[in-house]
């Protein structure tokens, strides 16, 4: 049998982990915050938007206005959203208008949103990032019809 010295420092070694494990969550979560809310403030929103002219993107508007937004890889390929005036909330929290079912989307992932003709994409201060194209997100982008946006596994696209 192991004698009462060994039972201790192994009591003491399984508390020391345990702390170490509770610290790295709280870190993390930490990390989560401060950069979500960096991301918040840097990004206009599309009130912001609206009231000031000089932050819209000046590029011409697209041919054909997309109708639809469609799920092109991932677990949820296949499924299609028809796009109306309202905001689309992307993540995996349960309010999100696209709930995804993706362990690398965050709970509040991205925010799809109409301004005038033409539909922008902005990350929401997610932990592994929104890409458009082959580009990161660091604020609201315009989204082209076809031009794939990548949350994780999964990679959606507006289609007119």
């Amino acid at each position: 049998m192991l004698d009462e010295l060994t039972v201790t420092l192994l009591r003491y070694g399984f508390l020391l982990l345990l702390w170490i494990l509770v610290l790295s969550v709280v870190a993390a979560i930490r990390r989560d915050l401060v950069v979500g809310a960096r991301n918040r403030t840097a990004t206009p929103s599309a009130r912001q938007m609206r009231r000031n002219p000089e932050l819209q993107p000046q590029a011409p508007a697209p041919r054909t206005a997309p109708t639809r937004l469609v799920v092109t890889e991932g677990p949820l390929r296949g499924t299609s959203l028809d796009l109306a005036a309202s905001p689309i909330l992307l993540g995996r929290a349960q309010e999100a208008t696209l709930v995804l079912e993706d362990d690398y989307a965050s709970g509040r992932h991205a925010r799809l949103f109409p301004q005038g003709s033409r539909w922008f994409i902005e990350d929401l201060g997610s932990t592994n990032g929104t890409f458009l194209g082959e580009n990161q997100l660091t604020r609201a982008q315009p989204v082209e019809p076809g031009v794939p946006i990548r949350i994780g596994k999964t990679v959606i696209e507006l289609r007119p």
